[in-house]
């Protein structure tokens, strides 16, 4: 393995990591990462002073420059676009279980869409992976001032659809484990008492199967989970797992994975629901669970 190869898989981590986040999208943020390495392989590495700085400079502008194509496509999507969710190895440590929940959870990815690329990129940059100003601002040929502008507005466009407050993971999880019990036991007034009055569902199915965009109310949703259970019966079978580092629930039907759903808490009921439906973002989920 030749110096150039070693040194890149150094940084592929980060490199993956950068492309994801801006995308939301597996296979997406794999084709940058491939890209970026085709760029280092053919540059002349004599020139390049900094490998890091170097790779993250390309893999962010590969990102945008991706990203910028995908909201095009994005816009014709049918039904609400959420991001492709990913089973991880959770971290190890109280530090980067809090940082990794919070800055790849499916509802946070799902809050950068509203962003345009450079905005996406400068506020990732600098609020996930701290990036000074300066480097951001060369990564993205502007100017300093200019990126803090960015990253200000960007900030104040996201704090809108944010929690006002931290919910410990571990009431997410309490939550939900009761919420999937209720739903083994087709029990709608336990799905109901775990809903807020004013939750929302999100769903994305991709035009491949059906979905509800959008669906408030708590009652409402609960009436929709129970249908389900009523429907599937011994068939239906949930699991509370980490998805993206955070909470989630996978359910079954007929042993075959049906949806990835995402859960919003405000510390006492789920607030908010995003379910992932599209077969084709299932698709990498349900493989690593058929191999595990």
């Amino acid at each position: 393995m030749t110096d150039s190869v070693i040194l890149f898989d150094r940084h592929r981590p980060r490199l993956y990591a950068i492309a994801y986040r801006m995308l939301g999208a597996v296979a997406e943020a794999e084709d940058v990462v491939q890209d970026a390495w085709l760029r280092w392989h053919g540059t002349d590495r004599s020139v390049v002073d900094n490998a890091e700085a170097w790779l993250v400079t390309v893999t962010t502008r590969l990102s945008i420059d991706r990203l910028r194509a995908a909201k095009a496509e994005r816009a014709q999507y049918v039904g609400a676009w959420l991001p492709e969710p990913m089973l991880m190895a959770p971290p190890s440590t109280p530090e980067q279980i809090h940082e990794f929940a919070d800055d790849v959870s499916v509802a946070f990815l799902f809050m950068l869409e509203r962003l345009s690329p450079d905005a996406r990129a400068a506020f990732l940059m600098r609020d996930v992976f701290d990036a000074d100003y300066e480097d951001i601002a060369q990564t993205l040929d502007k100017t300093p001032a200019a990126i803090r502008q960015l990253v200000r507005r960007a900030r104040l466009q996201l704090r809108q659809g944010a929690p006002r407050e931290a919910v410990p993971r571990a009431t997410l999880q309490r939550l939900l484990l009761a919420f999937a019990d209720a739903m083994q036991r087709s029990d709608f007034h336990g799905l109901h008492a775990l809903l807020s009055d004013d939750a929302e569902l999100i769903g994305d199915g991709g035009d491949k199967v059906s979905s509800f965009a959008r669906l408030v109310g708590g009652k409402r949703l609960a009436q929709l989970f129970y249908a389900g259970t009523r429907r599937f019966r011994d068939a239906l079978r949930t699991e509370v797992v980490q998805v993206n580092g955070q909470w989630a629930l996978l359910r079954f039907i007929d042993g075959k994975l049906e949806s990835v759903q995402s859960y919003e808490t405000d510390g006492v009921r789920l607030t908010r629901v995003l379910v992932q439906r599209n077969p084709d973002k299932l698709a990498r989920i349900a493989a690593a669970l058929a191999q595990g």
